[in-house]
């Protein structure tokens, strides 16, 4: 039996047309996903919001608010603007949290703070208002705990400390500066 090109030519066509529909379905593969997936446009946005969490006695433990709250699908991730953030354990000190801006986690049990980020945690008996001011802050909410790798500044009392690198954890009430710290401690006045 002897080949010729029109015995051939169906055969041809149909591996042309094969080998044309494995790329087609290779390049849709790597382009699988709706288009705004793949984009970095937000899915919602919600001006002036709140969120309080309550603990197991049903008293208020934490709030988080801000101007502007941006959730983007394509990452999961959740921008903020002018975020607050407020803390009110039982049995510890108050904390207030402001920056210019924030984002969370995907859980939301971590919160970033970045700009202007300043701490307050109020005065209660035998411990005095503390100021703590950097440019980045990491609050673990569940922990009590905030942390940063930048330059920090810390006011307490006639207490001046400043840094690189921190860590606080509020229930322990303990306070670690990692390096470059320098500090003045004046004399309390008496009362």
């Amino acid at each position: 039996m002897q080949l010729s090109f029109t015995r051939l030519f169906p055969l041809l066509l149909m591996l042309a047309l094969a080998l044309l529909t494995l790329w087609l379905e290779r390049a849709a593969r790597i382009e699988q996903g709706h288009p705004s997936l793949r984009r970095h446009d937000p899915d919602y946005i919600v001006q002036n919001f709140r969120i309080v969490s309550y603990g197991a006695t049903g008293a208020s433990e934490s709030m988080l608010s801000a101007r502007k709250m941006v959730h983007y699908p394509d990452d999961d991730s959740t921008e903020l603007l002018a975020p607050r953030a407020l803390q009110t354990k039982v049995g510890e000190a108050p904390m207030t949290l402001t920056a210019e801006r924030g984002a969370l986690s995907q859980d939301g049990e971590d919160t970033f703070l970045y700009d202007n980020v300043l701490l307050v945690r109020s005065a209660i008996p035998k411990l005095p208002e503390m100021r703590m001011q950097t440019s980045f802050l990491h609050i673990v909410r569940a922990r009590s705990l905030v942390r940063t790798d930048k330059e920090i500044a810390i006011h307490e009392d006639g207490r001046y400390l400043t840094g690189r690198g921190m860590e606080y954890d509020n229930a322990a009430r303990l306070l670690q500066i990692r390096g470059s710290v320098r500090g003045r401690f004046e004399k309390r006045k008496s009362r």
